[in-house]
């Protein structure tokens, strides 16, 4: 029986503003969109936060059975600057800065973009797809909308009609935006505005001469709005309606807003059954922007070349740090909280690498069994890890009483708790230890060349016993030591 039959979850739906119990569409099976980067720029540390949350919600859903596919785009086109109606797009802009073409500033940060997330331990999504690479899709969309009434042309432009829409719908429910309020609090259009009201967004925008990203479409060349992309990708890869719709908190409105309007309009559904948003990431108690300089890139923090944080920060233990807060809630990074963190990691590490050491007893002072149900309850309450870490530290704690012979462990409690911390920690947390296996390779490099250094002075000695002792010793470990002119080396 696969374990998801065994658990169940609560999620908080932002739709409903409800944690409500999680049931997909069909048993076993979940269908997961997330708003992926718009690759103009190294990727920010908020976005890979929001990233990393949806990442941990994959792994506990793969982790209990459920088949996933989880879908997270690629925003190559269509995103204008400030998430305006009107100027440049986004890539284009930096393009042209540059003096480079669109799609090499796509390449040169979709890469940068996946180094980052893979330091970071993630998993590739099923399915990764590209605003530009589905533009027939969009049309077609935009094509749907205009003949149910719920847009309209202007001189090459297509917008949606949010006045009208909100005649039979409601646009604002996720936001819980009222449209007259929204309404009352807008300016007034201009002569120069193509919408019929300012609350109207673009489903296809009219390419100026000056616009270097283009498409042919019925209305003339143009390009895709911004929030007809993921629309378009997530029905197309998931269908008209679907499991979970995830993103940053940032993007409730107008973006997923628009998602919402544009699906009913479309086919007459509800696109999303749960609405999961993830929230920001703060330094130093402020908001990250780099106008201010009060920002850092994950790069950074990794090699330590910045002037905020005293020291590099390996990226599992910056993940290990963002794990500690609810992915709902707005997370401070600062250096003192990263040292802090950094204990706790390389404690948790430690104690996980102790437990098939520990001695074998006759009873158990420790309560495996229910112990393992805390670390799913803590992640079946809307996927909480803060508590899913304070439950693995309970953990920690009582490895360190066994160890020390004040309390003891059964074979049978031992292995839960070996096989329960190896999941959490590593299959749906996403935590690795690289820091520590690369000081673990240099303290080996140590060792060897001072048993290098010892053989030669027992040769120089003509003490050949010894000097073949070491060398064969070595051989039975999987060390090979070769002799050469420049001196003795080895390999594994």
């Amino acid at each position: 029986m696969p374990l998801y039959q065994e658990q169940t979850i609560k999620v908080h739906n932002s739709l409903t503003g409800k944690k409500e119990t999680f049931i997909p569409i069909n048993e076993g099976h979940i269908g997961m969109y997330v708003c992926g980067p718009t690759v103009y720029s190294n990727v920010h540390l908020g976005n890979c936060r929001t990233f990393m949350s949806f990442d941990m919600i994959f792994r506990y859903f793969r982790h209990l059975g459920y088949k996933v596919r989880y879908v997270r785009n690629i925003t190559d086109a269509g995103h204008l600057v400030d998430d305006a109606e009107d100027g440049e797009d986004k890539i284009a802009k930096k393009a042209r800065l540059e003096q480079l073409e669109p799609m090499e500033v796509v390449q040169r940060y979709t890469v940068d973009f996946h180094n980052i997330l893979e330091k970071f331990n993630f998993l590739p999504p099923s399915i990764e797809p590209t605003a530009t690479g589905h533009i027939i899709e969009q049309i077609e969309i935009i094509k749907d909308i205009l003949e149910k009434g719920y847009a309209y042309e202007v001189n090459g432009s297509v917008y949606f009609d949010v006045v009208k829409f909100n005649e039979t719908n409601e646009y604002g429910k996720l936001s819980g935006r009222k449209l007259e309020d929204m309404i009352a609090n807008t300016r007034e259009l201009t002569a120069q505005d193509d919408k019929k009201s300012p609350q109207d967004f673009a489903l296809w925008k009219k390419a100026e001469p000056e616009h270097i990203m283009r498409w042919p479409s019925p209305w003339g060349d143009g390009f895709p709005g911004w929030h007809l992309e993921c629309t378009a990708m997530s029905t197309k890869y998931l269908g008209e309606t679907f499991d979970i719709h995830g993103g940053g908190m940032d993007l409730k409105f107008p973006h997923h807003e628009c998602e919402i309007a544009q699906a009913e309009a479309s086919n007459g559904k509800s696109p999303v059954k749960y609405w999961m948003h993830a929230n920001m990431l703060t330094l130093n108690g402020k908001k990250m922007a780099k106008s201010t300089g009060n920002s850092i890139l994950p790069g950074e923090i990794f090699s330590g070349e910045n002037d905020i944080l005293s020291k590099p920060f390996s990226p599992g233990m910056v993940r290990f740090f963002m794990m500690q807060a609810h992915y709902t809630s707005i997370l401070d990074i600062s250096n003192d909280a990263l040292l802090a963190s950094e204990k706790g990691f390389n404690k948790l590490m430690d104690s996980i690498k102790s437990i098939n050491s520990l001695p074998i007893g006759s009873k158990s002072d420790f309560d495996a069994p229910s112990w393992r149900q805390a670390c799913y309850d803590a992640m079946n309450d809307d996927f909480n890890t803060p508590i899913l870490i304070a439950k693995l530290f309970d953990a920690v704690k009582h490895i360190n009483l066994i160890k020390e012979g004040s309390e003891t462990i059964t074979k049978e409690d031992k292995e839960i708790l070996f096989d329960t911390m190896k999941s959490f920690v590593f299959d749906v947390l996403g935590l690795e230890d690289k820091q520590s296996s690369n000081a673990d390779s240099e303290k080996l490099s140590g060792v060897v060349e001072l048993l290098i250094q010892l053989r030669k002075e027992a040769r120089e000695n003509k003490d050949f016993a010894t000097s073949d002792k070491i060398r064969d010793q070595l051989a039975e470990l999987g060390i090979q030591l070769k002799d050469g002119k420049e001196g003795t080396t080895y390999s594994l």
